[in-house]
C-alpha cells in the first residue's frame, strides 16, 4: 500500500498563465478537502443553465477555453497499450487528471464522467473517456489498472500513465499543478472537454460534494451533446439547483446493504459512531480487516455503553449498489453492525465527509462532536467514542 494520502487544496496558479481570464474562477482547488471553487461567471458558461444552477456552490458549470488546440501526448493505458490524444480525433474527449490512489475528489470526477456518457445513450459511443495519472508515486500500469478495476472502469475508459518524466511533461502541457507535501498529494482536479477536431472547449473543476455527482454528469452530458453532430437527447434532466443535505439532526431512513428490503435509521435520539466508506478502498487499504474490526468495537460498545456503530457506504460513487452487497456477502463472516447505502450523497455532505473512510461521532441531539479522516485502531475509536457517551449535547 502506498503511504501517500491525498489532502487539502492546491492552488491551480499554474493554469492561470496559459488559460488567461480564469483567475477569478480557479481559486484554490485540489484532489481532496479544499473549499470548492466558486462557479464561473455567467459570461464563461453556456446559455443553458438557469440562475439556480449558477447559484449552486457545489456545481461547476464549466469555463470556456475558446477552442485552442489540445496538446497531444503519448502514454500507455491500464493494459500497457500506447495511447495518444490524436488517435481519438472524430470523438469528443473527456480528459481528466486523476490520482491513481485517490480517495477523495477523483472518484467523484470519474463517476460523473461515466454517468455523463451513459446519459447520451447510444450516442455515448462517440465519446472517449480518458484519465491521466496525477500521482507521481503510483505510476505503474498496475496502479492505473487497480484504480480502474476498483471503480468498475476497466473497459469504460483509458487511464493513462508513463514514466514520471512523461507524466510531468503532460501535466505541464495542461498546466496541472501536482505537489507532494509531508507525504500527501495535491493536484488540480481539472477535467477538459475536447471536441472532435482536438480543440479544448471547456474546463471543469470537480467540487468535493457527493450529492452533486449526478448534476455534474448532466452538465457534462449537455456539453457533450452540444458538440456531437446529432445533438442527442440527454436522458436525465434533473434540477441543477442546490441540493438539501441530510445532517445528523435530521431523521433519515436509508436502504440497508445487508438486508434485502431492510432500512437503517440515522438521526437524533441516541449517540452514534458513523463510519463512511466505499468498497473501492480495498485498492489502498485492507478494507476487509477494517470492516471486521468494527465487530470488536461493537463488542466494546456493548460492554462500556458507548455509541453504537453504523456504517454508511458512499454508494453514489460506487459502480452500483449491487457492488456493495456483493462485497459484503463475500467477506466470509457477518458484520455486527448495520451498513446503509447513501445513494444520493446527501448524507455524506450533511455529515461533512471529505474523504473515505471518514468517522463521525454524533451526540443524541444530532450534533457532530468529533470527526476523523482515515482508519483508526480499536483503542483510538473507543477513546473518541467515550466523548460522545459523556456528551449531553
Amino acid at each position: 500500500m502506498n503511504s501517500f494520502r491525498v489532502r487539502g487544496a492546491l492552488s491551480a496558479a499554474a493554469l492561470l498563465g496559459a488559460l488567461g481570464g480564469l483567475a477569478g474562477i480557479l481559486g484554490l482547488a485540489g484532489c481532496s478537502t479544499g473549499t470548492p471553487a466558486g462557479s464561473p461567471p455567467a459570461s464563461s458558461q453556456s446559455a443553458g443553465p438557469g440562475s439556480a444552477a449558477m447559484d449552486n456552490p457545489n456545481l461547476d458549470l464549466g469555463s470556456s477555453l475558446g477552442g485552442t488546440a489540445a496538446p497531444d501526448f503519448r502514454l500507455q493505458n491500464q493494459f500497457g497499450q500506447p495511447m495518444s490524444l490524436s488517435q481519438f480525433r472524430g470523438k469528443v474527449v473527456m480528459l481528466a487528471f486523476e490520482d491513481s490512489q485517490c480517495t477523495t475528489v477523483c472518484p467523484l470526477t470519474t463517476q460523473s464522467m461515466l454517468e455523463a456518457k451513459q446519459l447520451l445513450g447510444a450516442a455515448g459511443d462517440k465519446v472517449q473517456l480518458l484519465g491521466i495519472d496525477a500521482n507521481p508515486d503510483a505510476t505503474s500500469v498496475a496502479d492505473v489498472l487497480s484504480y480502474s478495476r476498483a471503480h468498475g472502469l476497466v473497459n469504460q475508459w483509458d487511464f493513462l500513465t508513463g514514466s514520471v518524466a512523461q507524466l510531468k511533461a503532460t501535466w505541464g502541457l495542461y498546466h496541472i499543478a501536482v505537489q507532494i507535501q509531508q507525504g500527501q498529494i495535491d493536484h488540480t482536479p481539472a477535467l477538459f472537454v475536447i471536441d472532435q477536431q482536438g480543440r479544448e472547449r471547456k474546463l471543469y473543476l470537480t467540487q468535493m460534494a457527493y450529492s452533486s455527482v449526478g448534476q455534474s454528469a448532466q452538465v457534462l452530458a449537455n456539453e457533450l451533446s452540444s458538440l456531437l453532430p446529432s445533438h442527442p437527447k440527454v436522458a436525465d434532466q434533473q434540477s441543477l439547483a442546490s441540493i438539501a443535505v441530510q445532517a445528523p439532526a435530521d431523521r433519515v431512513t436509508l436502504p440497508s446493504a445487508g438486508t434485502p428490503g431492510g432500512t437503517v435509521a440515522l438521526g437524533p435520539g441516541q449517540p452514534r459512531l458513523v463510519m463512511f466508506f466505499a468498497t473501492w478502498l480495498s485498492e489502498v487499504s485492507d478494507l476487509k480487516s477494517e470492516l471486521l474490526s468494527g465487530n470488536a468495537y461493537v463488542a466494546a460498545a456493548r460492554r462500556e455503553g458507548l455509541p453504537q456503530l453504523v456504517a454508511v457506504d458512499e454508494t453514489v460513487v460506487e459502480p452500483s449498489a449491487q457492488t456493495v452487497r456483493s462485497y459484503l456477502r463475500n467477506l466470509g463472516t457477518s458484520l455486527d453492525y448495520p451498513v446503509a447505502l447513501d445513494t444520493t450523497g446527501r448524507v455524506a455532505d450533511g455529515y461533512g465527509v471529505q474523504d473515505q473512510p471518514w468517522f463521525v461521532l454524533v451526540s443524541a441531539s444530532g450534533k457532530i462532536i468529533w470527526s476523523h479522516d482515515g482508519w483508526l485502531p480499536l483503542s483510538a475509536l473507543e477513546s473518541a467514542a467515550k466523548r460522545a457517551a459523556s456528551s449531553r449535547g
